[in-house]
Parts: C-alpha cells; sequence; structure tokens
C-alpha cells in the first residue's frame, strides 16, 4: 500500500490525450471511513481521493473488503465519511447527494409481487407519477431493453440477466445525473456475464451518465470504462489509474483480445497483486 498522501502510480494508454475537464462531476478528497466493529475500530478507506468527469464511466477494481462498495455508499449520500469531503453532481450534504446518484447494488432488489415493467416503473413512481403514466414512461425504455415481451412477467419467471436488465432500466428511470453500479453482474455465469457487458455498452451509449462502477473484474472495468482506478487491499485508496479508452466499435471479442487491452489488463493484475 502506498505512503498516505501519495500519489497512485499513473498508466496511460494514449499519452497524448488530454485529461478530463477540472470540474468533475462527482469529486472524493482525501476521504477516509472508519467503522467500530466488535474486534475494534477498521479504517475501510484512507485519503481515497479520485474525480470522474460530466459523462465519464470510472471503473473501481479492488479485492473484496477494500472498501468499494462503501466508496459508493458514500457518494450517493447514504454515509458521511470520517473525514475528508465528497461532492456529486454539486451536491455536498447527503440529502444533496442522495438527490443526485441513483445506485444500483448488488442484488437487483425487485418486487416479488410486481410485473418487469412496474418494477422499473417504481422509480418513476417514487417521484409522484401516477402508475399508469409511468408505465408509459418506462415501456420505451423496455422496448429499447429488449423487454417488451417480459413487461408483464414477476421477477420468480425471469432469468438472471433479464432481472439485471429490469434493474438498470428502473436505475436509469430515477432520472439521476450519475449512476452508481455495484457489482452488477457479480452474480450471473461467465457467458451471461459477457453478453451483459456488452449489452450496458450499449445502453450506456445511447443514455449517457456519468457512472462509477464498482467491480472485481479486471477485464470487465476495462471493456466498459473509460478510466479504471485500482484499490489497495484495505484499508483502500488508490493504487493506480489505467486510462482504457479503446475503440467502442470493435465487438467485445475483438476489443478483449486487442494487444492495448491484454497490456493493460497485465499492468492492471499487477497493481493487484
Amino acid at each position: 500500500m502506498p505512503a498516505k498522501g501519495a500519489q497512485p502510480v499513473r498508466i496511460d494508454a494514449s499519452p497524448g490525450e488530454q485529461r478530463p475537464p477540472a470540474r468533475p462531476a462527482v469529486e472524493v478528497a482525501r476521504v477516509s471511513k472508519t467503522f467500530q466493529g466488535k474486534a475494534g475500530e477498521v479504517t475501510a478507506l484512507q485519503e481515497l481521493t479520485l474525480e470522474a468527469a460530466t459523462g465519464e464511466r470510472l471503473g473501481i477494481v479492488g479485492r473484496s473488503g477494500c472498501g468499494k462498495s462503501t466508496l459508493l455508499e458514500l457518494v450517493c449520500g447514504l454515509q458521511e465519511p470520517t473525514s475528508g469531503t465528497v461532492e456529486a453532481g454539486g451536491g455536498r450534504s447527503p440529502v444533496e447527494r442522495l438527490a443526485r446518484c441513483a445506485l444500483m447494488p448488488q442484488r437487483d432488489l425487485l418486487l416479488p409481487w410486481r410485473g418487469a415493467l412496474d418494477n422499473a416503473a417504481l422509480a418513476l413512481e417514487l417521484k409522484g407519477v401516477r402508475r399508469r403514466d409511468a408505465r408509459s414512461m418506462a415501456r420505451p425504455l423496455f422496448e429499447r431493453f429488449g423487454l417488451e415481451e417480459f413487461s408483464r412477467a414477476k421477477p420468480a419467471e425471469l432469468s438472471g440477466g433479464m432481472r439485471q436488465r429490469v434493474s438498470f432500466a428502473r436505475t436509469l428511470l430515477a432520472g439521476k445525473p450519475v449512476l452508481l453500479l455495484d457489482e452488477p453482474f457479480g452474480s450471473l455465469d461467465s457467458i451471461t456475464r459477457a453478453e451483459l457487458q456488452e449489452w450496458l455498452d450499449g445502453a450506456l451509449r445511447a443514455e449517457p451518465r456519468t457512472t462509477l462502477l464498482v467491480t472485481h473484474d479486471v477485464e470487465e472495468a476495462l471493456f466498459l470504462c473509460d478510466r479504471v482506478l485500482i484499490l489497495s487491499r484495505r484499508p483502500g485508496t488508490v493504487r493506480a489509474e489505467l486510462r482504457a479508452r479503446l475503440d467502442r466499435s470493435l465487438p467485445r471479442s475483438e476489443r478483449v483480445t486487442s494487444p492495448e487491452f491484454t497490456v493493460l489488463k497485465e499492468r492492471a493484475l499487477e497493481a493487484l497483486a
């Protein structure tokens, strides 16, 4: 782990590229988070600093227990840092951050008694939209995501991949400028996971938002994100930064086997070691 306050190693696949705009959509400055556990005080994050520009996809990769999920909860206002500052979408207080962020947790948390469309439309109903109007507003997104024929299906009737699509649709329909995705495909088999990574890549191109993606899968982060931050073991802090702006027009099979992708993946794994 780097010394306190040390700058992370920066690995740039495109040295000529300009840095993202100075005014970030998400800014985490020297944040530490400590919990009181049964065995005593536990520091989950230590002096962590990161920025995400408007519309940027930022991947956050680290081992289990390094504070990745805690970081997302801090960004969206569900927790407050022990020290340091957090800003999202121009909001600093927990209420302001929560108003600007939509969090998609690891589990889809779909309501079992609601159909798929009604589950997605719940994000609009919580904003005061009547259910009938919410359904109408959600339906075009359902069609775009290939879910129209399953709109009445209950969650138990859907595959794991379809449930994740419904969950993502609900997250988008919340209308927040910042998306926080916490291991969205962590529970899926490798084939379905690869298919949904490609699907999510297209969905984020069609519905661009500032996105923070937390994952333990290096390949997933490099495939989906513009930049990837590697966190150290607990207490988590930024250990390395990789730029992953590869050709998004290429199909997944070609992108993940390209020489540039292979080099970035090797460097990410070295940083995690």
